[in-house]
């Protein structure tokens, strides 16, 4: 199975502080791998239109109308999968330090879309990237801040 992220309306290169956020410059959002905390899949521009990522999976199943899945970018064990979008700066020598990131939870998938994504061998996820302050997403994302669909 394939899972498809699609974000939009991202927050920008730059954010300023505010509150407890320090504000960063050179804003990029990546996908963490597995057990590898500083190597990310397709570094993107945090002022992009829109970004996406096709993670592959190499098994995909529902059980107890919950789907899991594995793969080298899903997280966490059987029936707690998530993926972790990873924002971070990104310097003028290339190198990217983290500060934050977005857990988008598999367990936020209802069962009907579940079945139909492992038959259809394809889920997609779409979200916005920005949370209500201005900043970058952030913490735990399941619906309604997130629609998974099937194919």
């Amino acid at each position: 199975m394939r899972i498809r992220i699609e974000g939009r309306d991202l927050p920008g290169r730059v954010c300023d502080a505010g509150g407890d956020f320090p504000g960063y410059r050179g804003i990029h959002v990546g996908v963490q791998r597995r057990d590898r905390p500083t190597e990310w899949l397709d570094l993107q521009p945090a002022d992009a239109t829109t970004v996406t990522w096709d993670l592959d999976c190499t098994a995909a199943t529902v059980t107890d109308g919950r789907l899991d899945a594995r793969g080298p970018y899903l997280q966490g064990g059987p029936g707690r999968r998530f993926i972790y979008l990873s924002w971070g700066e990104l310097d003028d020598a290339g190198a990217f330090t983290m500060f934050r990131r977005a857990k988008l939870w598999l367990d936020g998938v209802d069962p009907d879309t579940a079945r139909a994504a492992v038959d259809a061998g394809r889920l997609t996820a779409r979200l916005g990237l920005t949370d209500s302050r201005g900043q970058p997403r952030c913490a735990s994302v399941r619906p309604p801040h997130i629609n998974w669909s099937a194919g």
